[in-house]
């Protein structure tokens, strides 16, 4: 690995090359990327025509991925496509993972959503030659559906810059990130009956200084499992130290967590208006139009008491007079208004990064899904991607989708998002055939794709690489469930078009559980001195 021009680092570099030099300009610019409602597809609405105009971070202005958009999905599915075919454009299908896959753990722990050791670009530094993932793991004693409650996050290290890999892409489990105790001290009511880690981002700083920053979670059950109270989620930071010698990385510190922020109510869902909702998954990065500002995206909802009627024409988003248009009420009455995710947005108030504002939300997806999982902010040719992912099974009634990526572009860290791909927003789907029910991961659809459920938790790297973990691979008849990371696949990001490239790989696939870093992070290569047993 050189030091100087690392061979996947341009793409991002000169990403922010062209957002500094076009700063000024993003306020005020209005693409000619509309789509253009003549355009529809028979017997399906129109697209929302979205700017992609740019506003400041802090204004009061969220765009909608509205269900004109959504509706797009069902619309380039092929309504003759036969039991077990994949019913999506295959530009935008991940390519089908086979069964016998290796486990990265040695079938030492559960592993699902993972990330990166990132820097403020969302760059991907190794560390001494060492490359880093950090993972969401549980112990292999449970059941693979139990693991949520019992999550921790844990860490894998492997060399950097090895051209042949074994299988299982050469990682090393390095074990768990906090002391035991340490993430569940920031619940004023202890008495919990589980208590976990969820997903988030880990920054390098100068020198070994890592933030992790996670969700925090207390779960507060009774013997039954039925909730005694809502359930806690918070957004967490920790700070800690990575060290590394020839024979791997180790870490310390992480245990003083600082409880960053709860969801208000106000702009974001809380415990009192839904027990159910969503607030996770933060990530952190430095907006190049806005230098010196640090901000974050995370996944929230609607900030309103479940089952309220709050769903508008905006939120439905269909131009006058479309005649597949649906009113507020229709969707409604159907139960739509249950599914209200949005895309959050804060902005750091101290250089530590331990206290944050709420901004508005960035996105909103009002009676069209209700999960808007890990999103991230991907800068490239001077544009902003906010990629996100969610699950069939939680877009609103009359919306239909697979598993896999959603993603929107703009001016901006907050814009007038647009849909990719036709207006849709689906960026990268899971193979699957949307003319038959999805089942579930522990009992998929016999007439589904065995792909439906086969990867989840996608996330972004440079480059357009993209990595997920396998869930369940096969249908009713003859499947295997996962735990331990999918191939890594490509994709081509282009103004408002998102692709497979199906020349990465074979056929698209990459190697197993491959998650490359693109420059060597700057710090003296010595081995560090190993703490005493």
């Amino acid at each position: 690995m050189t030091t100087t021009t690392p061979p996947r680092r341009h793409t991002r570099a000169l990403a922010v090359l062209a957002a500094l030099g076009t700063a000024a300009a993003l306020l005020t610019s209005v693409p000619a990327h509309a789509v253009d409602t003549e355009d529809a597809v028979p017997g399906f609405p129109a697209p929302t025509v979205h700017t992609q105009e740019a506003y400041d971070p802090a204004a009061d202005f969220t765009a909608k991925w509205t269900r004109a958009d959504a509706r797009q999905i069902a619309a380039m599915s092929d309504k003759d496509a036969a039991p077990r075919a994949n019913s999506l454009p295959e530009e935008f299908t991940m390519p089908t993972v086979p069964q016998d896959f290796p486990d990265m753990s040695n079938e030492e722990v559960w592993v699902w959503d993972s990330w990166t050791l990132t820097d403020e670009n969302a760059d991907q530094p190794s560390f001494k030659g060492w490359d880093v993932v950090f993972s969401l793991v549980a112990d292999r004693s449970l059941g693979f559906d139990d693991r949520h409650t019992s999550a921790r996050l844990g860490y894998f290290f492997r060399k950097s810059d090895v051209a042949d890999r074994p299988a299982d892409g050469g990682w090393t489990y390095g074990g768990l990130v906090f002391p035991d105790g340490a993430s569940g001290a920031i619940f004023e009511d202890q008495s919990f009956s589980h208590q976990t880690e969820w997903s988030g981002s880990t920054r390098i700083f100068d020198g070994n200084k890592l933030r992790i920053f996670y969700t925090g979670v207390a779960f507060y059950r009774n013997a039954d499992g039925t909730d005694r109270k809502p359930y806690d989620p918070r957004i967490v930071q920790s700070e800690g130290r990575i060290f590394a010698d020839e024979n791997g990385v180790w870490m310390t510190g992480f245990r003083d967590q600082h409880d960053m922020l709860q969801a208000d109510g106000t702009y974001y869902q809380d415990g009192a208006q839904n027990p159910f909702f969503n607030f996770r998954d933060p990530f952190t990065f430095e907006d190049p139009a806005h230098p010196g500002k640090t901000y974050m995206v995370f996944e929230g909802n609607t900030a309103a008491v479940r089952g309220e009627r709050i769903c508008t024409e905006e939120d439905l988003g269909y131009a006058e007079g479309d005649p597949h248009a649906e009113t507020p009420d229709e969707v409604m009455d159907a139960g739509a208004h249950f599914q209200i995710a949005n895309v959050g947005l804060a902005v750091a108030d101290n250089a530590a990064l331990t206290e944050w504002t709420f901004l508005p939300p960035i996105l909103s997806a009002n009676c069209v899904n209700d999960q808007t999982e890990r999103p991230q902010i991907f800068i490239k040719d001077g544009k902003y991607y906010l990629f996100t992912i969610t699950h069939r099974g939680t877009y609103a009634a009359g919306i239909d989708g697979p598993e896999g990526v959603y993603g929107f572009v703009g001016d901006g860290i907050r814009s007038d998002f647009q849909p990719v791909n036709r207006g849709s927003g689906l960026a990268l789907a899971s193979p699957s055939n949307l003319n038959y029910p999805a089942g579930t991961p522990f009992a998929p659809n016999v007439d589904q794709h065995p792909g439906q459920f086969q990867a989840y938790s996608h996330y972004v790297m440079p480059d357009g690489l993209v990595q997920s973990f396998i869930d369940t691979i096969g249908t009713s008849d003859d499947f295997v469930r996962g735990g331990t990371l999918a191939p890594t696949v490509r994709v081509d990001i282009d103004g408002d078009s998102v692709t497979v490239d199906r020349n990465y790989g074979v056929n698209g696939l990459g190697e197993w559980a491959d998650i490359p870093t693109n420059y060597a992070h700057s710090i003296p290569a010595g081995a560090d001195p190993r703490p005493l047993p």
